[in-house]
């Protein structure tokens, strides 16, 4: 008698379980998909949307965190630990656009 009891219990316990990793599983696709950097594609002028988007800040954010997200960013893609120069000089000139350093395009000469 025992035998059917323990079957009956178990099999409901499965169903419990399906259940659950059913949920789960439908939750996980629901959520939002979250892009932590910036998608890529440089515009020809940068603005401040584009420049924030690559440092990872808002628009008008304080000096110590467009200095922190450059600092941050610059790690991840300096020229000598592999990265490029072509992102390393967008990076300076998006964190340049923000702290509203003009640089004068061309030579200096």
């Amino acid at each position: 008698m025992a035998s059917p009891l323990v079957i009956g219990t178990s099999v409901a316990a499965a169903a419990m379980g399906g259940r659950y990793l059913i949920r789960a599983w439908q939750a996980f696709k629901a959520r939002p998909a979250v892009r932590r950097f910036y998608p890529g594609g440089f515009q020809a002028t940068m603005n401040r949307r584009e420049a924030a988007l690559i440092l990872g800040v808002r628009d008008h954010a304080v000096t110590d965190k467009i200095k922190e997200a450059h600092r941050r960013v610059m790690m991840a893609n300096h020229p000598d630990a592999g990265g490029s120069h072509y992102l390393a000089s967008k990076i300076n000139e998006a964190k340049d656009l923000l702290l509203g350093k003009s640089r004068v395009s061309g030579s200096a000469f």
